[in-house]
Parts: structure tokens; sequence; C-alpha cells
């Protein structure tokens, strides 16, 4: 059985009423899920049950249960029963994830998002120099050090750095940022696994993250996101001939 979300070329190619049929069986699924009679980690129906509850088609039980794994709703592996999962930032962001790694193959699409990331960073350090609370220093603090820590070892080096940044965007307290952050690092991870890595690159990086922490602590906005802007220029520029030139 296959449950990965369907194709927009298949659904076209489904007649009408087939198409219709699913929209209703989605639609059934999604105000149960909403509600919580589905509740977040149970199975969706079976198959079968689909079938009989809602008179349709094998073909149109199997379209609606792609349609909700395409939208985040569940989780669709295939010989394994759908298990809802309770929509949320996550979940928004993961129905994107199909569709941003189709993206990622045309020119310019990785230093977009790059950039994107950046922008957004950028905010996130002037905001840390400008309200970051002690125990928000105290986290920092510690990423950072796990981060030196680490510098021998590039695999630790590299979780440790994603670790790092992605303090800063759960300082705000919103918890768009967080799954903001999650989805740039899935989107990435593919791209970031493949740059060459080394304990002297690794030393650098920890040294810019040491300075875009020393200007939070020194309440310094306008040098947190000097700091923070170099840093990923830099990053850039050492890792652009392994994503895309353009």
């Amino acid at each position: 059985m296959r449950l990965n979300a369907t194709s927009h070329d298949t659904i076209e190619a489904m007649p009408l009423a087939s198409r219709r049929a699913a929209d209703m069986v989605v639609a059934a699924l999604e105000a149960r899920i909403a509600s919580g009679e589905l509740h977040d980690g149970s199975f969706l129906p079976a198959e079968r049950e689909l079938m009989d509850e809602f008179g349709v088609s094998r073909t149109v039980a199997r379209e609606a249960v792609a349609r909700l794994a395409g939208r985040g709703l569940v989780e669709a592996r295939p010989r394994f029963r759908p298990v809802v999962r309770r929509p949320g930032y996550d979940t928004a962001l993961s129905a994107l994830s199909g569709i941003v790694g189709q993206l990622m193959g045309q020119t310019g699409t990785v230093k977009n998002l790059y950039d994107t990331r950046v922008f957004l960073e950028a905010a996130l350090v002037r905001h840390a120099a400008l309200h970051a609370r002690k125990d928000d220093i105290g986290v920092l603090r510690a990423a950072l050090e796990a981060n030196e820590a680490a510098i021998p070892d590039s695999a630790r080096f590299y979780a440790t750095d994603m670790a790092f940044h992605a303090t800063l965007y759960e300082l705000p307290r919103n918890p768009v940022m967080p799954a903001i952050h999650r989805a740039f690092t899935g989107w990435l991870r593919p791209h970031w696994e493949r740059m060459p890595r080394a304990p002297e690159r690794n030393r650098v990086n920890y040294l810019s993250h040491r300075e875009i922490y020393q200007s939070i602590l020194d309440r310094d906005p306008d040098g947190a996101e000097r700091a923070l802007n170099g840093h990923l220029a830099a990053a850039w520029e050492y890792v652009r001939g392994t994503f895309d030139p353009a």
C-alpha cells in the first residue's frame, strides 16, 4: 500500500466523483482530529473501516489518507497503520517539506532559504541583546560552552552548532520560532552534511558564536547583529561550493 501523498497528476486523473468522495472522507477525518476524537498518536481507522463507513472504494480511501499525510495530519508508512499527529506549527511546516525538497533542485533556492535564515537570526540576536533574561543568558552560555568542548569532534560540533542557534529561536518564547528553526535545519541538513569539516574551521565558528554571545551579554544589539551577519556570511562563502553556487 502506497501511503505517500498522491501527486497532483494522479489526483487530476481520478474521476470527479472519486475526487469528491475523497474530499468528503478527508473533511470528516479532519473534523475528528480537530475535535480530539482522533487524538495525537492514535491509529487512523483501517482502510477497510474507511471503505465500509463512507461507502467508498479502496482507491478513494487511499487517496484520503494520502491527502491527510500530505497535510501533516497523519504519519503514514508502508505496511503500518497511519498514526494521527496533532496539528501544530511543526506539522504545518513539515507539510511543506516535499515542496521545499523539490525546490532545492532549482537555482538559487538554497541561497534564498539561507538568506531568510540570516534575516530572522539578525532580528533574533537583536531581540536577545535587548530582552534576554538572566536564565536566557545562562542557557545561551551553556550552549556556547558545549560548542567549545566539541571543537575536536566535527560531528558533535555540528550538533552543538545547531543547538547554539536553536537557543536564539527559543528566547522570544514564541512557539513559531523554534518550529521555523527545526524546519530550516531539516531542509538544509542534506547540504550542510556535505560540507568539509575540520577542527580549525570549528574553532573559527566557535569564536563567532562567542562574539555573538558577548554582544548579547553586553546588551549591544548592533554588535550582535554585526557578529551574526559576519558569521553567517563567512559560513556561506565557506560552503557555497557545496550548495547551489548561484
